[in-house]
């Protein structure tokens, strides 16, 4: 499987120890020289951000592997595609878009009572749902790559269980203090995923 990342990075271990990590055009040149020294190097790939397994046939030509990453997408074609929507009523450099929206008196009530009526007051409240869904994902996200991760690599290492547990409930103070004595490159790699956990932005 092929890292969707227009631009992936890769991080290669052996067992405990790290071979590689950068650009997925590197870290298969790493390996292809590894090889050429090593044949029996068991390399086990995965990108870096999501702890994907990449499952290629390193030995083949490095041009036919370089030949299988993704395309870089161009980084305006989100935008364009969105600027090209049919607009519907409102005002049009926003896309706002007039629908109706069906809610109990009591709601209304509540919304006419809001700084800017019910239009601006909806506005926010879905803003921020979306604010708080976004951080939500993005931790979920960051800890799912770190379990990922360690259930590969690092699945027969002392504590294993206790670490895992210790990584869904948030607790990274403890799930560090429990992978301090496992192997250093493993180590270095799991702080630098669930180091994502805590720099996922406030939802505030």
């Amino acid at each position: 499987m092929i890292a969707s990342s227009s631009s992936p990075i890769w991080v290669a271990f052996e067992h405990h120890h790290r071979l590689a990590l950068g650009p997925a055009s590197e870290v298969i040149a790493s390996l292809q020289q590894q090889l050429a020294r090593r044949p029996d190097t068991l390399a086990l790939v995965l990108d870096a951000t999501t702890s994907e397994r990449i499952e290629l046939d390193w030995r083949a030509p490095l041009a036919t592997l370089l030949a299988q990453l993704p395309a870089q997408a161009p980084a305006d074609a989100e935008a364009g595609a969105s600027d090209d929507a049919p607009r519907g009523p409102g005002r049009p450099k926003l896309g706002v878009t007039a629908r109706e929206v069906t809610l109990l008196p009591r709601h209304w009530d509540w919304l006419s009572r809001q700084p800017g009526g019910a239009s601006v007051a909806l506005r926010k409240l879905v803003q921020s749902a979306m604010r708080e869904g976004s951080v939500a994902e993005a931790k979920r996200r960051a800890t799912d790559a770190a379990y990922r991760f360690m259930a590969t690599v690092g699945g027969d290492l002392p504590h294993y269980e206790e670490v895992s547990r210790a990584l869904f409930a948030g607790d990274l103070p403890r799930l560090r203090s429990l992978v301090s004595e496992w192997p250093t490159d493993v180590v270095a790699h799991l702080l630098s995923l669930t180091a994502r956990i805590d720099a996922a932005p406030s939802g505030n």
